[in-house]
């Protein structure tokens, strides 16, 4: 793995356990064993590097996203498989991305508050047209409001991280998640 390669790991792993606010150059240095200066040739600031991590993980997810659409015709199984996403994290005893951004998101500089914006956005426009997609399979309630539907979608597995960050049980992370799914089901007889 390049050096490159590490400090984007290491520096993601510390913004999604720690904060982007709780890591500096001499703990990315010390952890991966080079002189700060080394860092500043890849990355010459703490926030270009942040740009670089989620850009990166747009694009990572942005492909994720694809390929669920082209694997599964199912709504309710895209819905599904997006969830695991946020479970994973859990598993990995890691935040989601976006949502240990939105934590700090006042202290983040502008080109991070945008980006955090835009990951959201590009989430909950796939969790929209996949609420839709559902409405025409009959899937899901042709009531639903799609803009928030997805809000509240996105709201329980972004809160269901958190909660179970704080009290270590990653066994319920998607609990809510999975809850709000079914009532929103259209129940076959």
């Amino acid at each position: 793995m390049s050096t490159r390669s590490e400090l984007l790991n290491f520096a993601e792993s510390m913004l999604r356990t720690k904060g982007y606010a709780a890591f500096s150059y001499a703990d990315l240095a010390e952890a991966i064993g080079i002189k700060k200066a080394s860092i500043h040739y890849h990355f010459p600031t703490k926030e270009r590097l942040g740009i670089t991590i989620v850009e990166s993980n747009l694009v990572r997810l942005t492909k994720q996203l694809e390929e669920i659409d082209s694997d599964l015709p199912s709504a309710v199984l895209r819905l599904e498989k997006y969830a695991g996403l946020f479970l994973e994290s859990s598993e990995n005893r890691m935040l989601p991305l976006c949502g240990a951004l939105a934590a700090e998101i006042s202290v983040l500089p502008d080109s991070l508050k945008a980006l955090t914006k835009d990951y959201f956005g590009v989430q909950l426009a796939w969790v929209e047209s996949n609420i839709v997609i559902g409405q025409r399979r009959g899937e899901f309630r042709p009531d639903l409001d799609k803009s928030k539907t997805a809000r509240i979608l996105l709201n329980l597995l972004e809160g269901g991280s958190f909660v179970a960050w704080a009290l270590d049980d990653k066994s319920n992370a998607n609990f809510g998640f999975e809850l709000f799914l079914n009532g929103i089901m259209v129940k076959k007889q």
